[in-house]
C-alpha cells in the first residue's frame, strides 16, 4: 500500500525541524511584517532596531516566497544528506556555526564600512546601513553546501537554475567566486554576500576540524 506520508517521514529530524520553524516564520511574517522584521532580522549592531536574540532568530526569516523556497529545497536535498553523515546533534551544531559565522563575516565587513563612511562624512550611508534588515537561512545554506561538497566532491548536481550538471566540487568553487566578486564590486545590491562567504567559511573550517579530529572521514 502506498504510505503518502512516507517521504516526509523519511526526512532526517533536525532537517525536518529547521524547515517547519522556517515556514512558521515565514507565514507569521505574512501576517505581520512589520513586527517580524523589526524584531526577529538581523541589524547592525548600533541600530536602534537591533536584539541580542537577531543573530540567531534572522535563521528563520525570509523575504519572500522563492526566498524561502530556494533555502529550504536547498536544506532538504543537501540537509538530509549531511545530517545522516555527521548525526543529528553535530548536524544541529554544524548548521547554526556556519549562521553564527555568516553573521560575523556580514558584521565584519559592515564594520569596515561603517569607519570608512564616517571617516568620510558620508553619514547618510551610515543611518542607511542601520535601518538595513538582514535576515534569512543562506548563510548556514552555503555551509551545508560546502559540507555536502566536502563529503561527496564527485557527485553530479544539476541545479534548478541553471540546469547545468556539474560535480559538488566546483558548484561550491563557483558559488564563493560569484559571491566574492558580486560582494567586493556591489553588484547585485540587497543580497548579503559576504554573509553567504561567511557560512561557507565557518563551514568548511569545522569540517575540516572534524576531519584533523578524526570524526569524519572524506
Amino acid at each position: 500500500m502506498y504510505n503518502s506520508g512516507s517521504f516526509w517521514n523519511q526526512i532526517p529530524q533536525v532537517t525536518k525541524n529547521l524547515i517547519i520553524v522556517n515556514v512558521l516564520m515565514f507565514l507569521a511574517t505574512l501576517v505581520n511584517e512589520n513586527f517580524m522584521v523589526g524584531t526577529f532580522a538581523m541589524f547592525y549592531p548600533t541600530s536602534p532596531f537591533f536584539h541580542g536574540w537577531q543573530p540567531l532568530t534572522h535563521m528563520f526569516m525570509h523575504g519572500g516566497i522563492w526566498h524561502i523556497f530556494f533555502n529550504m529545497y536547498a536544506l532538504l536535498m543537501f540537509g538530509s544528506v549531511l545530517e545522516r553523515a555527521l548525526g543529528t546533534k553535530r548536524f544541529l551544531l554544524f548548521y547554526f556555526i556556519c549562521g553564527f559565522g555568516a553573521v560575523a563575516l556580514h558584521v565584519g565587513v559592515q564594520y569596515l564600512q561603517v569607519q570608512h563612511w564616517l571617516s568620510h562624512g558620508l553619514t547618510q550611508n551610515y543611518y542607511d546601513l542601520i535601518r538595513t534588515p538582514m535576515l534569512g537561512a543562506s548563510g548556514a545554506i552555503y555551509g551545508i553546501l560546502i559540507g555536502f561538497a566536502l563529503l561527496n566532491p564527485d557527485a553530479v548536481l544539476v541545479l534548478l537554475f541553471p540546469p547545468i550538471p556539474l560535480k559538488a566540487k566546483w558548484w561550491v568553487i563557483i558559488f564563493a567566486v560569484i559571491e566574492l566578486g558580486t560582494g567586493i564590486t556591489g553588484t547585485r545590491i540587497g543580497i548579503a554576500h559576504f554573509a553567504h562567504l561567511g557560512g561557507m567559511l565557518f563551514g568548511f573550517l569545522l569540517m575540516w576540524m572534524w576531519k584533523k579530529q578524526g570524526k569524519i572521514w572524506w
